[in-house]
Parts: C-alpha cells; sequence; structure tokens
C-alpha cells in the first residue's frame, strides 16, 4: 500500500497557521509581517498581495478561528443526534480542556484586549463571535428542556471566561481544575428547576416519540444524558 501524501498547505492557508500561532505565543503588537512571512517560508509582497494590511491578517486568523469552534460544535451533534444535554455535557468537557489547555487563553478574548480601539475590525469579528457561541449555547440548554436557558447559557459562558483567565494566573492546578464538576452541577441546578419537563432530548425529538403507538420498539436513553461529575 502507498503512503499517501498531505497535501502541502497553499500560501495563504500557511500565512494564516503561521500567524495564528504567533500571535498566540507573542500577541497581536509583539510580532510583525515580516516575522509572520519568514516562518510562513515566503515573503512580505506574497503576504500583502493575500491581506492588504496586517489587521486584514487579524480579522482572517480570526475567522479561521471561529470555522474551528464551528466543526466543534458540528463534533457535538455527530456524537450525540438528538440528544442536547448530552451536547451540553459535551460542551462542558470540551470547556475543561480548552481551560486547561496552554494557559495561553482564548484567541478571541486575548485580541479584544490587545485591541483597545473600538472601531478595530476585528472587535467586530470578536463581538459577532462571542454573540454567536453564546446564542448557540442558549439554543441548546432551551432543547434540552431548561426553563431558564439563556441565563443558564450566560452563566456557562461566564463560567468558560473565567476558568481560561484563571489558568494564565492561578495554573493548572487552580480553580480552572475543577471546571467540569462547576459545570456539571450549575447543569444540574438549572434542571431541577425545571419541573415537568423532560431533559435528555430535545422538544423536537420528544414531539416526534410521542407520536410512536405504544406497542411500538423504544430506543433507550444514550448514556451521555446522565448528569454526573467527572475528575
Amino acid at each position: 500500500m502507498e503512503d499517501c501524501a498531505v497535501a502541502p498547505l497553499k500560501p495563504r492557508e500557511r500565512i494564516i497557521s503561521t500567524a495564528r500561532d504567533l500571535f498566540r505565543k507573542h500577541g497581536i503588537r509583539g510580532i510583525g509581517v515580516d516575522a509572520i512571512a519568514d516562518v510562513a517560508g515566503t515573503n512580505k509582497m506574497t503576504l500583502y498581495r493575500h491581506f492588504g494590511s496586517k489587521d486584514d491578517l487579524v480579522v482572517a486568523c480570526l475567522r479561521d478561528v471561529a470555522r474551528d469552534a464551528e466543526a466543534i460544535w458540528d463534533g457535538f451533534e455527530s456524537a450525540h443526534p438528538d440528544d442536547p444535554l448530552a451536547q451540553l455535557h459535551a460542551w462542558v468537557r470540551c470547556g475543561a480542556e480548552c481551560a486547561s489547555g496552554d494557559g495561553r487563553g482564548c484567541d478571541m478574548a486575548n485580541v479584544a484586549v490587545e485591541l483597545a480601539e473600538s472601531d478595530h475590525p476585528a472587535r467586530y469579528v470578536i463581538e459577532e463571535f462571542k454573540t454567536a457561541q453564546r446564542d448557540r449555547l442558549a439554543r441548546l440548554c432551551r432543547d434540552a428542556g431548561i426553563a431558564k436557558a439563556d441565563l443558564l447559557a450566560d452563566t456557562l459562558s461566564l463560567l468558560l471566561e473565567g476558568a481560561r483567565v484563571s489558568r494564565q494566573s492561578a495554573g493548572v492546578e487552580g480553580p480552572c481544575a475543577r471546571f467540569i464538576t462547576i459545570g456539571e452541577a450549575v447543569i444540574a441546578a438549572f434542571a431541577h428547576g425545571t419541573k415537568g419537563r423532560k431533559h435528555s432530548r430535545s422538544q423536537r425529538y420528544a414531539a416526534r416519540k410521542a407520536k410512536v403507538p405504544r406497542s411500538s420498539p423504544r430506543s433507550t436513553s444514550r448514556g451521555g444524558t446522565a448528569l454526573k461529575s467527572v475528575r
């Protein structure tokens, strides 16, 4: 069997990948386009041919971060179809990995802190991304049958933001180490306060299930629906 060769990244993709890594390590202000072009194995002329300015490159990098996040959400849905509560718990586990990562925190938040100019084009991308993430989390909480879905989404969003900052200041053994335990407890508290509603499946799935005759076989609930503390 022949080895499958991995296609090399195109110049634009290579520049974005390199810039993301360097921005994460050194900050937006701490690295220039000359260094980015050099590490990417290209030159400044090529960089500016793909990106009109350094600001344009920053925006492209942030949009690439957003695409990565979208793929993670798609992974939750693929792993736990029609099971929003399991997806919510998957979000918590993913959040724990983010919080205890390399200690550099959230790329979006880091750029927002560096770029104080309110009219910088990157700030629109950051606000759009953070709002979309929060709204998607709220929809997931709502589909899971949580009555105060918006409040839970805000609580979990703030928990993740705080955990990632805490990782930078208190280290991996600090409060961020208990992200899963805290996140699970918060979800359980909100779910407990929702009376007369099932939380293991979405309302859409529950409606479909209600139409199935009693004599029809029912599928067993997925193991991911149980509220459980991890770590």
